[in-house]
C-alpha cells in the first residue's frame, strides 16, 4: 500500500482560532471487549492528566455505550463488523456486503478526522485499520501535521503469522511512512511484539515500551446489587467478552460438579458475546450448585475484580492488566486459536511467576478436559502468591508514561503547529 501524503484535495487545515488540544483514538473492534476497554483506559487517563483536552474514540464496538468515560471523552460508533466462524468478516447488523460496509466506515472515519481535526491520533493495533479503512484518514492526518501514534498490546501473534498479515495489508509500509511513534503497552523484557518483522531499521527507533496499563476501581453506579457470594471471599471467573469463552466456563462448572469440596465459591461472568444457548445451558447447571452464581455482563468488571480473592480467566490483554492492577492470584486458561497471543502472554507471565497457566487439552485435540484437573487448580489457587510478589520493575507504568510522552502535543500544540506552518512557508 502506498500512502499519498501530498496530493490529497481538501486536506489542508483551514485557518481558525486556537483550540484546546484534541485526541482521536481509533479502535476497529471486530470482536470482544479488549480494544474498546484498552482505548477507554487511555482516554480516561489522558483527560485526567490534561483536563482541558477533548478525546473522541472512533469504534466499531456494539457495546461501547455500556462503558463509563471521563469528562472530555466521547465516541463515534461506526457500523460494526464481526469475525464469523469460518474466519471471514461480515457486517454485524447491516444488510450490506463487507465491501460496502468498509466503504461506509472509511467515509465516516475520514469525515470525523476532517471535522474534529485532532492534534494527536492513537491507532489501536491495526496500522491501516480494518481492510485498510484508515488509510485515507491517515493521509489527511499526515498532511495536517498531527502526531500519529500506533498503540500495540504486549503480544500480537506469533511472528511469522503477524508478518504475513501485515505484509499483505500495507501495515509494514505504514510503520515507516506514516507513524511518528509506536507505543507497546508492555515491557520489552516480557515480549517484543514486532521482533520478528524485517527491516527493523525503518521503525525500531520509533518503538517505546510503556509498561502495562494500570486499571482503577470505577465509581459504582446504582443499582449495584452483586450476587450474595460476593459478600465473602470468592473466585471471579471471566472469559472477557465471552464469545469464545464457553470452554473455560464449562471446565469450571464441571469441576464443582465433580468435587463439592472446593473451598471458595465462584462468580461466573459470561460476557456480552456468549450465545444465548450456551448461557442458558450454563445457567441451568449453575442453579444446581450452591457454590456457583452467575452474571450476564458487567461493564464495570473492575469492581468485581477488586472484590474477588482470586481470578480464573482466559488471559486477554485487559484481563491480564486487571489481574496485575488489583494484585490477584490468577489461573489463566489461554486460547490457542485463532491466535497464539493469549498463550504466549500466559507462558511468559508464568515464567515470571506472575500467574499460573493451565493448558486446555481440548483446544488442540490432545485429550478431553478433566474436571478433577480444574478442581485441583481451584483448590490451589487461593494459596498462590499475588503478582506483586514477583517484583517486576515498571510493570504498571503504561498510562503515566503515555501521558508524559504526549505532553508536548497536549500542553501547547498550537505553537508547534504555527512553527511548522511558518517553516513550510519560508522554505
Amino acid at each position: 500500500m502506498t500512502f499519498n501524503v501530498v496530493d490529497l484535495a481538501g486536506a489542508e487545515r483551514a485557518p481558525r482560532s486556537p483550540h484546546a488540544p484534541r485526541v482521536l483514538i481509533y479502535s476497529h473492534d471486530t470482536f470482544g471487549l479488549g480494544h474498546i476497554r484498552r482505548c477507554r483506559a487511555i482516554a480516561n487517563s489522558l483527560v485526567a492528566s490534561y483536563p482541558h483536552i477533548s478525546v473522541i474514540i472512533v469504534s466499531g464496538s456494539s457495546v461501547i455505550s455500556s462503558f463509563q468515560f471521563g469528562d472530555g471523552v466521547d465516541y463515534v460508533r461506526i457500523p460494526g463488523v464481526e469475525k464469523q466462524s469460518d474466519g471471514r468478516y461480515g457486517p454485524h447488523h447491516l444488510n450490506l456486503d463487507l465491501n460496502d460496509t468498509i466503504r461506509l466506515r472509511t467515509d465516516i472515519i475520514k469525515q470525523v478526522v476532517l471535522s474534529f481535526d485532532p492534534d494527536v491520533v492513537i491507532v489501536d493495533k491495526e496500522p491501516v485499520g480494518l481492510r485498510g479503512e484508515l488509510a485515507p484518514a491517515l493521509d489527511i492526518l499526515r498532511r495536517r501535521g498531527a502526531r500519529i501514534v500506533l498503540g500495540l498490546r504486549d503480544v500480537l501473534d506469533e511472528p511469522a503469522k503477524l508478518y504475513e498479515e501485515w505484509r499483505h495489508s500495507g501495515a509494514l509500509e505504514a510503520l515507516d511512512q506514516i507513524y511518528d511513534d509506536i507505543f507497546v503497552y508492555g515491557l520489552e523484557g516480557i515480549y517484543q511484539p514486532l521482533g520478528g518483522l524485517p527491516n527493523q531499521h525503518l521503525f525500531a527507533h520509533k518503538v517505546r515500551y510503556t509498561g502495562y496499563l494500570k486499571r482503577a476501581v470505577p465509581s459504582p453506579m446504582p443499582p449495584n446489587r452483586f450476587p450474595r457470594i460476593t459478600k465473602g471471599p470468592f473466585i471471579l471467573v471471566t472469559p472477557g467478552g465471552g464469545g469464545d469463552g464457553a470452554g473455560v466456563i464449562d471446565w469450571v462448572i464441571s469441576a464443582y460438579e465433580a468435587d463439592p469440596t472446593i473451598a471458595l465459591p465462584s462468580l461466573i461472568v459470561f460476557g456480552p458475546f456468549m450465545s444465548r444457548e450456551r448461557r442458558k445451558e450454563f445457567t441451568e447447571r449453575i442453579a444446581r450448585i450452591p457454590k456457583l452464581e452467575s452474571l450476564g455482563f458487567e461493564p464495570r468488571l473492575e469492581l468485581l475484580m477488586n472484590r474477588a480473592h482470586c481470578v480464573v480467566a482466559m488471559g486477554g490483554y485487559n484481563t491480564f492488566c486487571e489481574v496485575l492492577s488489583f494484585d490477584k492470584p490468577a489461573l489463566i486458561v489461554p486460547r490457542v486459536k485463532p491466535r497464539l497471543e493469549q498463550t504466549i502472554r500466559a507462558q511468559r507471565a508464568e515464567e515470571l511467576a506472575l500467574i499460573t497457566m493451565l493448558h486446555d487439552p481440548s483446544q488442540t485435540g490432545d485429550a478431553e478436559r478433566d474436571p478433577m484437573v480444574m478442581a485441583a487448580a481451584l483448590h490451589a489457587l487461593p494459596q498462590r502468591t499475588p503478582p506483586s510478589q514477583a517484583f517486576v520493575p515498571d510493570l504498571l507504568d503504561g498510562l503515566p508514561t503515555i501521558s508524559r510522552a504526549l505532553a508536548d502535543n497536549l500542553s501547547m500544540p498550537i505553537r508547534r503547529r504555527l512553527l511548522a506552518q511558518n517553516a513550510a512557508v519560508t522554505s
